[in-house]
């Protein structure tokens, strides 16, 4: 019996050739064709002036929060259902995160909620676009303006998602992706920064160069990063985007067969989807209710994972992370939605190439195991 991941990689279009293509060329570092190519493509995709290519999803956050300023004693707000991604970057320039629930309706950061975490020394906000979905950054981003707070949306997991019909990447004051080996765009490790003001991308750019003054080679103004993305990635990302449409049919084709085939099943319960949101399909996601199903999350998971089907659990709540629990609990911070999402979620095997076989496979070990 075969072995069905929770991911994998879809590199079967242009990638190897690219990648040959800029090996053969020697622009192998963060300068070369592909790099520009990359943030020109990504910007025109995310509906924003400029892209900037960083090494990973988590500096793109911290190289966020450096451009806007962000320092020690500041206080962050940021749901705490999230990987810990988002929180720890407001750690590496000395922030607090401070955790709000999420919204049922959407499982991302509850605009209602937000304004009960305020403080004087509040200074911005992190929605996350958790699995996918966008959050509602009307009602965030109005929240932000009448406050004086900027807003970073951490859309990782969200690459090609609609937020009431624009791009996520272009609603936030900076909007960061990631293009780890799981993500619908990957190059295995990498990420990017979208934005339209040229202020902020002339910080960003300078910060992420070792803080080099652009128009006077060894000169630095400012203490700055090597956060830069090479060709080589930058090239694995541009064969991606060709097949940009292709990619997101097949996601959907498994979305939509895992919606048929596990429908009507007691005790499973699917990713909500607000009517203004076209979410990426990038993890399909199930909750478990225990005394509907006759069993656990945790139960299901092993059970699957004996017939060879990986899965994973939800990330576990930030405030109950033993770095974060502290502060949190000085707060006095509740949050039920999270920890209700967070005991009972599952990820099921989502990419590409997953056949019809192997989904009713899945499905159907679902299905004959409730009890």
């Amino acid at each position: 019996m075969a072995k069905i991941p929770v991911s994998f990689a879809d590199l079967t279009g242009n990638e190897e050739k690219y990648v040959a293509e800029a090996v053969r060329s020697s622009w192998i570092s963060s300068t070369g064709p592909y790099v520009q190519r990359f943030e020109r493509e990504f910007a025109e995709m995310c509906g924003t002036r400029a892209a900037v290519g960083v090494c990973n999803g988590t500096v793109a956050l911290h190289l966020a929060l450096l451009a806007m300023d962000v320092r020690p004693g500041d206080e962050v707000l940021v749901p705490s259902l999230t990987y810990v991604a988002t929180a720890n970057a407001c750690r590496y320039v000395g922030a607090e995160p401070v955790f709000v629930d999420v919204d049922p309706e959407t499982w991302c950061i509850d605009p209602h909620r937000i304004e009960d975490s305020v403080t004087r020394r509040t200074r911005g906000v992190i929605p996350v676009d958790l699995y996918g979905h966008p959050a509602d950054m009307d009602a965030i981003n109005q929240f932000a303006a009448v406050h004086g707070l900027w807003v970073v949306e951490d859309a990782a997991e969200a690459h090609l998602a609609q937020y009431r019909g624009q791009p996520v990447g272009g609603l936030a004051d900076m909007t960061t992706f990631s293009f780890y080996g799981n993500k619908i765009f990957t190059c295995g490790e990498g990420g990017a920064i979208t934005l339209s003001a040229p202020q902020l991308e002339l910080r960003t750019r300078t910060l992420r160069g070792q803080g080099v003054d652009p128009s006077r080679r060894y000169f630095f103004p400012v203490t700055g990063y090597n956060f830069r993305l090479s060709n080589l990635a930058c090239a694995l990302l541009c064969a991606q985007f060709e097949r940009r449409e292709g990619l997101l049919t097949a996601r959907r084709r498994v979305f939509s067969r895992y919606r048929e085939r596990l429908t009507g099943i007691e005790g499973i319960g699917f990713q909500p989807v607000a009517p203004w949101a076209e979410p990426a399909p990038w993890m399909f996601c199930i909750t478990v209710h225990e005394a509907a199903y006759g069993r656990s999350r945790d139960e299901l998971a092993e059970i699957l994972a004996s017939e060879e089907i990986e899965t994973r659990p939800f990330f576990v709540p930030l405030h109950r992370l033993p770095m974060f629990r502290e502060e949190s609990q000085r707060r006095g911070e509740q949050l039920p939605v999270t920890e209700r999402l967070a005991s009972s979620g599952l990820n099921l095997p989502t990419y590409s190439q997953l056949s019809d076989e192997d989904l009713d496979r899945v499905c159907e070990v679902i299905r004959t195991h409730r009890r």
